[in-house]
């Protein structure tokens, strides 16, 4: 059985320079963003992330505890 964690992610709507939107989810907890161009992607792609994060620094699992 896996572990489960909670952490805060914030999700903001913004524009590229060429004025396309992009939605950046933050997570908040780790320190980590990332994007996607619509709510769903980006938080797929923040999930990712974060995996990549803590799979690298495993030592950080404490602070979403």
């Amino acid at each position: 059985m896996s572990n489960k964690y909670f952490m805060d992610m914030a999700i903001n709507k913004e524009k590229l320079s060429t004025g396309e939107p992009v939605y950046v989810a933050h997570c908040v907890t780790l320190g980590i963003a990332s994007q996607g161009a619509n709510p769903q992607e980006a938080t797929v792609n923040i999930k990712e992330a974060i995996n990549l994060y803590l799979e690298e620094q495993p030592e950080n699992l404490e602070l979403l505890k």
